[in-house]
C-alpha cells in the first residue's frame, strides 16, 4: 500500500476531478513560493491550508497519517539534527547540556525547514494520489505541450513506482526465508537495509532497460505525431485552481511579512 495506490483517495472529489496539469501547476506554484522564506510561519499557514482542503481531494486524514508518516519522521530528524549540530547559536538560550546548546534562533531555523519540507511535499502527495497516470500523460501532451516521448516515459515510470514497494517486501521475505535476519542488531539492520536497497536498484534498472527496449520495438520512439484517444480539457475551474493556489501562497508569505518573521532564503 503506497501513496500512489488508487484506494488512497476518492476520484469523485471536487478537486480530484480537476485537470492533472492544473493540479500539478497549482502544487508547483504553492510549493515554490514557500521556498522563498526560512521562517516557520509561512509553511505553518501553508500546512493548515493544505489540511483544510484535504477533504476536497477525497483524502481521509487518518489514511494520510498512516501513509505519509515518513514525512513526519523526516521532519523530526531535520529538527533534531539542526538543533544539535547547528554552527550558529543565535537568539535566547533555552537549553544547555554539555556540547548541546539550544537557542531560539536555532530552533526557529530547524522548525522552519521541517515545516517547509512537509508543506512542499503534501501538495505533491495530493496530486499524485488523485491523478490517474494515463490522464496525467494525456494532459501533459495536450495541455502542457510536453513531448510525447517524455509523457509516455513518465507514464511508464509512474505505473512502475508501486511495484517498488511490492518488490521490497518480496526481497525482505525471501531473505528472511533464507535465514538472513538482522534481529535487534542496529548495525546488522543497516547493513541488511543497504544490501536490500542495492538489490532493488539493480532490479529496477534491469526492468527499466527491458521496458525501454519493448517500448522502442512497439514504435513509442517514433517521431510520428500521435492522436489523442481521450481529450483532457483545461476549463475555467482548472485555471481558478491554479490562481487560488497562487493567492494562498502569496497570503501565507504576506502574513509572515506582516508578523515580522519573514526571512528570505537569499539575503
Amino acid at each position: 500500500m503506497t501513496l500512489l495506490d488508487g484506494s488512497f483517495a476518492r476520484s469523485d472529489a471536487p478537486l480530484a476531478r480537476r485537470n492533472p496539469v492544473a493540479k500539478l501547476a497549482a502544487a508547483l506554484v504553492f510549493s515554490v513560493a514557500l521556498i522563498a522564506t526560512l521562517d516557520p510561519v509561512a509553511p505553518a499557514i501553508a500546512i493548515a491550508v493544505e489540511l483544510a482542503v484535504l477533504p476536497l481531494f477525497g483524502v481521509r486524514y487518518g489514511l494520510l497519517l498512516r501513509r505519509a508518516w515518513p514525512l513526519l519522521v523526516g521532519a523530526l530528524g531535520i529538527t533534531a539534527t539542526l538543533t544539535v549540530f547547528a554552527a550558529e547559536r543565535t537568539g535566547t538560550l533555552l537549553f544547555a547540556a554539555g556540547p548541546v546548546v539550544v537557542t531560539t534562533g536555532v530552533l526557529a531555523t530547524a522548525l522552519g525547514l521541517s515545516l517547509r519540507m512537509i508543506a512542499v511535499a503534501l501538495p505533491g502527495v495530493f496530486v499524485f494520489a488523485t491523478t490517474d497516470p494515463t490522464d496525467l500523460a494525456d494532459a501533459l501532451v495536450q495541455n502542457a505541450k510536453a513531448p510525447a516521448r517524455f509523457a509516455i516515459g513518465a507514464l511508464a515510470a509512474f505505473r512502475l513506482m508501486p511495484l517498488l514497494a511490492e518488490e521490497w517486501q518480496m526481497l525482505s521475505m525471501a531473505r528472511r526465508a533464507r535465514g538472513v535476519d538482522a534481529g535487534r542488531n542496529p548495525v546488522a539492520r543497516l547493513r541488511l537495509f543497504a544490501s536490500t536497497a542495492f538489490a532493488l536498484l539493480v532490479g529496477a534498472i534491469r526492468r527499466g532497460t527491458r521496458l525501454a527496449t519493448a517500448m522502442d520495438a512497439r514504435g513509442f520512439d517514433s517521431t510520428t505525431p500521435r492522436t489523442a484517444a481521450r481529450r483532457q480539457r483545461f476549463t475555467a475551474a482548472d485555471a481558478a485552481l491554479v490562481a487560488g493556489a497562487a493567492a494562498l501562497a502569496a497570503a501565507a508569505l504576506a502574513t509572515s511579512v506582516l508578523l515580522g518573521t519573514f526571512r528570505p532564503l537569499i539575503s
